[in-house]
């Protein structure tokens, strides 16, 4: 009896890491919400549960068999790079976002000051000519100037 305790825990332990882990991943936007049906991203609720499983790692640190200790550490490398992942990419849809209202405030585009031959960089920043034909939508928000 007393042998299949630590089994159970075992078990136990590493169904809690794994829950931790799904619930880390579906805050990342990676899983569906099966409440909401949408995957949705929430990377403060992440943290969260990731550092909730650093903190069950230094708290266990020298308790754990072999096999425990590697799931916990492999659970929270994957989670880490996915987590840096994640908010790179949701960073660079954000300034996607800021840079295209932008074009939309004044007829003139973006305001750019400096010389065109100072840095390519700056040459691919700046907005396209729309085809003949199309017109763009105006929306009245993107009016404003917010300088």
């Amino acid at each position: 009896m007393t042998e299949s305790k630590p089994d159970i825990n075992k078990v136990l332990f590493m169904h809690l890491v794994s829950m931790l882990a799904m619930s880390a991943i579906q805050q990342m936007g990676k899983l569906v919400d099966p409440g909401t049906g949408k995957a949705e991203i929430n990377l403060e609720a992440a943290q969260a549960t990731i550092d909730m499983l650093d903190m069950l790692e230094a708290r266990t640190r020298g308790n754990l068999d072999v096999e425990e200790t590697k799931l916990l550490k492999n659970t929270l490398m994957s989670l880490k790079m996915n987590y840096v992942e994640t908010t790179e990419m949701k960073n660079a849809e954000c300034r996607m976002q800021n840079e295209k209202p932008r074009d939309k405030m004044s007829p003139e585009g973006p305001k750019n000051t400096a010389p065109k031959s100072e840095s390519p960089a700056q040459e691919k920043s700046e907005p396209l000519e729309p085809k003949p034909g199309t017109e763009q939508v105006k929306d009245p928000k993107f009016h404003k100037s917010y300088d």
